[in-house]
C-alpha cells in the first residue's frame, strides 16, 4: 500500500524549511568527545548549520577525533535548543565547577562525512584486540595492574590505555613494549572503580544507562547516611551499583528526603491527634505518616503529619501508680497525708581553740621508743634486734604508747 503524504505534514515541512534557511551558521559549538565524555566549547567557521546531535570532526588537546554536538552558544544561532554562554557557565558551576571536565582548547573542523564515520567504526572495532594484547604484555612483565579499556582516536596521534591498580607501578618497560606496536604517543591513565564502570558498564537495575556513563561528569562521594535515610534495608547488593560502591542516584533525592524528614516529629515525642494525645512510635518519610500510640487505650494509629501537633517538652504522659511491694502496707510516695515540717536547730559550733603548743614527751614514751634501752635478762641478741626494729617502725609511724602485753616476745609453741 503506497504511503500518501498528508497536506498538513507538507505545510509543516515547508515552514520548518523556511525557518532553517533563515538561521545563520553558529560561531561556537559545545561538543562532547572521548570515552570519558569530556565537554568542550570550540569555535566554528563553516558554512553548514549543524543541529543538536550531529557528528563533528574536532581537533582537541588529544588530536583529531569524532565529537557530538550538544548545543550552540553563539547569539546568532536562532535555534530553539541553543543556550547562551552564561547559561552554560551556570550549568558547569552547578555540576562540579572546576572539577567539571570542560575544555576550550580545540576547534570544530567540519561536519563528519560518511567516510569519517566508516573510518571511526573500523578503529573502534580494534579496541578489543588492543586491550587483550596490552593485558598479555602487562602479565608478561608481572605488573599488578588491570587494563580496563583502549581508546584510539580518528587522527591516530595518541593511543590511550585506561588501567586500575592498588599500588604504585613503574611503567617504563610497559610503555616501551606498547610503543613497538603503535606509532602514536602512548598515554596511560589510572582510573578508579567508578571510572571503570563509566568505561565498561551499560545498564543498571533501573533499566536506564548508568548515570556515570550517560550524563554524570563529576563523581562525588556518597555517604552511608543517605543510604540509611532512603533505603529500608542496607543490603550491599541493593544499595551498590555496577562499580561496587554506593549508587550515585542516592545523592539525587538526598535533599528531598532531608526536607521531608524535617516535617516529621522525633520518636517518643508527645503529640496531639484528632483521637487524643499520644507518643510517636514511628514515621515514614515519603508517605508523611506518623504512627502514634494513644494514651487512653494504648492503640497504635497512623495519622498524616498535617493532623498532628507536637506538644511542648514539659508535657508528659500520666504516670500510673506503682503497685505496693509485698509486705509493704504504707501507700506509695506522694499519696499519703502531707507531713508536717519539723523545726530543727542547727548544731552548735565549738569555738576554735587556736594553735596549741606541742605536747611534752612523757617518760613512758621515751622509754617505749628508746632504741638504746636495755633488753631484759635472758633475751637473745636476735630477739633484741627484732624488738629494736619494731620500736623504730612505731617511732616512724608516730606510735608513742608502750607495747601491749603479749605483742612482743617469742611466738607461742605450736
Amino acid at each position: 500500500m503506497p504511503i500518501q503524504p498528508l497536506p498538513q505534514f507538507e505545510l509543516d515541512l515547508a515552514e520548518d524549511r523556511k525557518a532553517y534557511e533563515a538561521l545563520k551558521p553558529p560561531s561556537s559549538i559545545v561538543v562532547r568527545f572521548g570515552f570519558m565524555k569530556m565537554v568542550g566549547e570550540f569555535p566554528y567557521d563553516g558554512a553548514a548549520k549543524p543541529g543538536c546531535g550531529s557528528k563533528l570532526v574536532v581537533r582537541t588537546h588529544r588530536g583529531t577525533e569524532i565529537g557530538e554536538m550538544l548545543t550552540s552558544t553563539c547569539p546568532n544561532s536562532g535555534c530553539s535548543k541553543s543556550v547562551t554562554r552564561k547559561q552554560m557557565l551556570e550549568y558547569i558551576e552547578n555540576s562540579g565547577g572546576r572539577d567539571y571536565p570542560f575544555s576550550t582548547q580545540g576547534r570544530v573542523l567540519r561536519i563528519a562525512t560518511p567516510e569519517d564515520m566508516a573510518r571511526q567504526s573500523a578503529i573502534e572495532s580494534t579496541r578489543h584486540e588492543l586491550r587483550r594484547w596490552a593485558k598479555e604484555v602487562a602479565g608478561s612483565l608481572d605488573l599488578p595492574i588491570k587494563i580496563v579499556e583502549a581508546e584510539p582516536i580518528l587522527g591516530g596521534e595518541r593511543m590511550t590505555y585506561y588501567y586500575t591498580s592498588e599500588v604504585r607501578v613503574d611503567f617504563r618497560d610497559l610503555v616501551a613494549r606498547l610503543a613497538e606496536k603503535h606509532t602514536a604517543r602512548i598515554d596511560l591513565r589510572q582510573v578508579g572503580a567508578r571510572d571503570e564502570a563509566r568505561l565498561t558498564a551499560d545498564y543498571e537495575r533501573c533499566g536506564q544507562y548508568c548515570c556515570c556513563k550517560n550524563f554524570l561528569k563529576v563523581l562525588r562521594p556518597i555517604s552511608m547516611r543517605s543510604a540509611k535515610v532512603q533505603k529500608a534495608t542496607l543490603d550491599p547488593l541493593k544499595i551498590s551499583g555496577r562499580c561496587g560502591r554506593l549508587m550515585c542516584c542516592l545523592r539525587y533525592e538526598d535533599e528531598t528526603y532531608e526536607t521531608l524528614r524535617k516535617n516529621l516529629p522525633n520518636r517518643k515525642a508527645r503529640v496531639s491527634t484528632p483521637e487524643g494525645e499520644g507518643t510517636v512510635i514511628d514515621s515514614q518519610i515519603l508517605t508523611q505518616l506518623v504512627l502514634v500510640r494513644l494514651d487512653h487505650d494504648n492503640r497504635d494509629v497512623a495519622f498524616p503529619v498535617e493532623e498532628i501537633e507536637v506538644l511542648s517538652r514539659s508535657a508528659r504522659p500520666p504516670e500510673k501508680p506503682a503497685p505496693p511491694q509485698r509486705g509493704q502496707d504504707r501507700p506509695p510516695r506522694g499519696e499519703g497525708p502531707p507531713r508536717t515540717p519539723v523545726d530543727r536547730a542547727p548544731p552548735a559550733r565549738t569555738p576554735d581553740p587556736g594553735p596549741q603548743p606541742p605536747p611534752e614527751p612523757s617518760e613512758e614514751h621515751d622509754e617505749a621508743v628508746d632504741p638504746n634501752a636495755t633488753e631484759p635478762a635472758g633475751t637473745s641478741p636476735a630477739e633484741g634486734q627484732s624488738r629494736r626494729r619494731r620500736r623504730r617502725r612505731r617511732r616512724r609511724r608516730g606510735g608513742g604508747g608502750p607495747p601491749s602485753p603479749g605483742a612482743e616476745g617469742p611466738p607461742p609453741p605450736a
